[in-house]
C-alpha cells in the first residue's frame, strides 16, 4: 500500500501563471478545473459529485449553454505577475440523484496571484514553490487557492441559482489536502503543433476532500487539473476512477467522427456510429502494487444504457450511455463497463469567418462502474476487491473554431 502524503509534490510552479505560449485569438483558452466525488450517505455508487472551473477565453463573444459572454481583451499583467482577467465560473452539483445545472454560471473579473505577489496576505518561508489563488471579484467568496506550504487547497463556492429547492446547498467551503505520491504529485502533459497550436496540462490525479456545504459535514476525493489549450476543439472521450485502496485509472480517446458535424446537443444522433481515434492514452496508479502504468492501446465503445434523462435534462428520456473500456499492454490489462447515472453539459456556439457558428457539445457524466477486470503480473482483481469505486466520463461532439 502506497503511504500518505503531508503535501503536494511535483512542479507547481506554473500553477497561477497564463500565456506561457504567445496566445491566439480565437483559439486560447485558460481554465482551472476540479472535480469533486463526494460520500453519500444513502451509498449511490458514484457518490455526489461537484464540479467547478474558472476560466477565460481570447474571443470576443462566445455562447455558453444559452449565456452570451463577451471577455473582454485578453489577461492583464502587473510588475510583479499578478494577472487581472476577464472570465467565467462556471459549476454543476449532483446530489447522489439528480444533477443541478448549471449550479454556477457566473461572468466576473477575476484576479490570479502567486505567494511571492505584495497583495499575498502572508509571508512565509515557502513561498515561491507553487501557492497562490484565483479570486473572482465577486460579492460572495468563490476564490480557489493552495497554501504556500502546500499542505492544502482551499475551494469556497456561493450559489443562489436553485434558492427554490431547500435540498440544494447555498454555501460550499472544501479543504483539500494530498493523498498518496501517485496521485497528488503534479504532472505535467505539453504538445506543439502547426501555427503555434497546441496544449499545456497540469494534474493532480487525487487528492482527499473534506469540508462543508451548508451546516453539512463531508468528505470525499477529488481530480484537479489546470489547461491551456490553442487549438480548435475535436470530439473526445475521457474518464477517470479513484478506487478505494488509492488507485486511480484513467482514459483519453480524441477522435474524429460524424459527430463532429453536430450543431445541437441532442444526444444519439443518426450519425452517431463509430470514430477514428487520433490517439489513445490511458493511466493506471496501482496502490497496491505501487508502480504506475502508462496504456497507448486504448478501447472505447459507446453504448445505450437503461437509464435516461431526467425531467430535469436537457433532454428528458433520452438514454444515458455506458462505455466499455479496454486498455493493455504486454504486462497489464484493464478492461471496465461504466454507466452514467446522469448528465451535466455545457453547449459552446463561437462566430467563426463569414457569420458561421461552430458548435461544440461537452458532456460530463457521474458514473457507476458495472464490470471491472484488472490483471496484473497474471493476477487479476474485480469489483469485489474494492469498497468503492468512484468517477466521471466525458463525451463532446462537434467543433469550436
Amino acid at each position: 500500500m502506497t503511504e500518505e502524503m503531508t503535501k503536494f509534490s511535483g512542479d507547481l510552479s506554473k500553477m497561477w501563471k497564463l500565456q506561457e505560449r504567445q496566445p491566439l485569438h480565437h483559439l486560447t483558452w485558460d481554465w482551472w478545473w476540479w472535480l469533486l466525488m463526494l460520500d453519500d450517505e444513502d451509498g449511490n455508487p458514484s457518490g455526489k459529485q461537484l464540479m467547478v472551473l474558472w476560466s477565460t477565453k481570447d474571443n470576443p463573444k462566445v455562447m455558453v449553454s444559452g449565456t452570451e459572454w463577451t471577455p473582454k481583451g485578453r489577461p492583464g499583467f502587473d510588475q510583479h505577475g499578478g494577472i487581472s482577467l476577464d472570465g467565467m465560473v462556471c459549476a454543476w452539483w449532483f446530489d447522489g440523484k439528480r444533477m443541478y445545472e448549471p449550479y454556477i454560471k457566473k461572468q466576473c473579473r477575476m484576479i490570479v496571484v502567486d505567494d511571492t505577489h505584495p497583495s499575498w496576505p502572508q509571508e512565509s518561508s515557502h513561498s515561491g514553490h507553487g501557492g497562490g489563488a484565483v479570486v473572482p471579484l465577486t460579492d460572495e467568496d468563490m476564490s480557489m487557492g493552495l497554501k504556500s506550504n502546500l499542505s492544502e487547497f482551499w475551494l469556497n463556492l456561493h450559489t443562489n441559482e436553485f434558492s427554490a429547492d431547500a435540498s440544494v446547498p447555498r454555501k460550499m467551503e472544501f479543504t483539500i489536502r494530498p493523498w498518496n505520491e501517485a496521485m497528488s504529485t503534479a504532472r505535467h502533459a505539453t504538445a506543439t503543433y502547426a501555427m503555434d497550436m497546441g496544449y499545456d496540462i497540469l494534474r493532480l490525479h487525487g487528492s482527499r476532500v473534506s469540508g462543508k456545504m451548508d451546516d453539512e459535514t463531508i468528505n470525499g476525493t477529488a481530480y484537479f487539473q489546470k489547461v491551456c489549450v490553442q487549438a480548435p476543439s475535436v470530439p473526445w472521450y475521457w474518464g477517470m476512477l479513484h478506487l478505494s485502496d488509492g488507485s486511480y485509472i484513467d482514459w483519453f480517446l480524441p477522435h474524429l467522427s460524424l459527430t463532429i458535424t453536430s450543431r445541437d446537443n441532442q444526444p444519439w444522433k443518426m450519425r452517431d456510429l463509430g470514430h477514428m481515434s487520433l490517439s489513445e492514452g490511458g493511466l493506471f496508479h496501482d496502490a497496491t502494487l505501487g508502480k504506475s502504468t502508462a496504456f497507448n492501446n486504448v478501447r472505447v465503445e459507446k453504448y445505450a444504457s437503461n437509464a435516461s434523462e431526467g425531467s430535469h435534462g436537457a433532454n428528458p428520456g433520452a438514454n444515458l450511455p455506458g462505455f466499455k473500456v479496454e486498455m493493455w499492454t504486454t504486462e497489464a490489462r484493464i478492461i471496465l463497463d461504466v454507466e452514467a447515472v446522469d448528465r451535466a453539459h455545457w453547449a459552446f456556439e463561437q462566430p467563426t469567418v463569414g457569420g458561421i457558428v461552430s458548435n461544440f457539445t461537452y458532456n460530463e457524466y457521474p458514473l457507476k462502474v458495472v464490470d471491472l477486470s484488472i490483471t496484473t503480473n497474471g493476477d487479476t482483481r474485480t469489483l469485489d476487491d474494492f469498497e468503492w469505486i468512484r468517477g466521471n466520463a466525458e463525451h463532446s461532439w462537434g467543433i469550436l473554431h
